[in-house]
């Protein structure tokens, strides 16, 4: 039963080109996705009533489709977040942010038995096109405008306020100003209101505008001020993409030069690692994750990634510098070596010399006394000269 779970989980997550039936879900989803918005938009033109019925048996069929994947996401919740109970991860699959959406694509088509005046609530449809950055959410490209924002966020924040603080300021005072001379047109604060924000934000749509003197003047001020405001959030987040890529390509080139060495270690089923978020993880400094490997997809690491078991993390490191009479070198114990088939305990090694790890099929381990080299092992050593 459980492995029909986490197989079914697999379906309903990102698929990997290795697993075919899970990117055919994926890409029925989008298909599905793509059909329900267009029968949202079809439904706006006059001709949509001569086709009306294959519209809503379209728009039955999609639901249908939205309806199964969110009950299975739910019934899988536990493999999402290995770390919490089973019902545990059910609850806050409900109300986490994905769930969330998932929910708000379905209740538009619910409501629609419910008065007239709740018709309002079809444009929550709109939300099911976050299934799609859901699916986007696994490439590189998408993980970098999603980076820039979050690292960005409170500069964006900050200069948001301050163009909510102007468009504030500039329809009272806007009001103030043209309230007696237009009373009809400014004739509350709101009013002003929607003349500050097509002012600051260069729109300028001409059905309200200023006629006095005083207000002419204070509408050239403001557009002056919109100009240089709005376009702060802008270059803040042009400044992020450009740090990012600058800081990726500086990566990149520490990456191929000397300075800079990396080992793969797998996460078996009973690796501590498994079901921990990479910003759980317990690293020294030194160390950095730098990519995760899974299922033969790189997964950009992030502090909310959830390493599972099988994947092929690597970890990068500054490569060791003998600059206080430290030797670390490496032995190859071939045919005929002297250590072959000895426990570590019985070697004759000096007494400033000591066996740091050993090698094994590709898989590093930590020596002990009792340890036996076997032969094809590769053995490192460090030496106090």
């Amino acid at each position: 039963m459980k492995n029909a779970r986490r197989r079914l989980f697999e379906l309903v997550q990102l698929g990997y080109k290795e697993d075919k039936p899970s990117l055919i879900c994926d890409h029925i989803i989008i298909l599905t996705i793509v059909i329900n918005l267009s029968v949202l938009i079809i439904n706006t033109f006059d001709f949509s009533s001569t086709i009306q019925p294959y519209l809503d048996t379209a728009e039955a069929v999609t639901v249908v489709i939205f309806i199964i994947e969110y009950v299975l996401r739910i019934i899988t919740a536990d493999f999402l977040y290995p770390n919490k109970g089973a019902v545990e991860a059910r609850i806050y699959f409900i109300f986490s942010t994905e769930g969330i959406i998932d929910l708000l694509a379905l209740l538009p088509y619910f409501v629609l038995i419910l008065p007239a005046g709740m018709v309002a609530f079809r444009v929550l449809r709109v939300f099911r096109v976050f299934h799609l950055f859901r699916i986007n959410a696994q490439y590189d490209a998408f993980n970098v405008v999603i980076d820039v924002l979050r690292d960005k966020k409170e500069q964006i924040f900050s200069s948001l306020i301050l163009i909510l603080v102007l468009m504030l300021a500039s329809s009272v005072a806007i009001y103030s100003l043209e309230h007696e001379a237009q009373p009809d047109v400014f004739s509350n604060a709101f009013s002003g209101m929607w003349w500050s924000v097509s002012t600051l934000l260069t729109v300028g749509y001409g059905d309200i505008y200023p006629i006095t003197i005083a207000g002419r003047v204070f509408t050239i001020i403001t557009t002056f001020l919109g100009v240089g405001m709005v376009a702060i959030p802008t270059g803040i987040i042009s400044a992020g993409f450009v740090e990012r890529y600058t800081r990726l390509k500086s990566l990149t080139g520490e990456a191929s030069g000397d300075d800079m060495r990396f080992i793969m270690i797998t996460t078996e089923s009973s690796h501590p690692w498994v079901g921990k978020p990479i910003k759980d993880v317990t690293l020294p400094p030194e160390f950095l994750i730098v990519t995760v490997i899974r299922n033969g997809e790189i997964v950009i690491p992030r502090g909310d990634t959830v390493l599972m078991a099988d994947d092929h993390i690597v970890i990068g490191a500054i490569e060791f510098t003998d600059d206080i009479g430290i030797h670390v070198r490496e032995i190859p114990i071939i045919d005929g070596h002297s250590w072959k088939n000895k426990k570590i305990r019985d070697i004759d090694i000096p007494e400033n010399t000591v066996i740091v790890s050993i090698i094994r099929r590709g898989k590093p381990m930590i020596p002990k006394g009792d340890t036996t080299i076997h032969g094809d092992d590769l053995v490192t050593v460090c030496e106090k000269q």
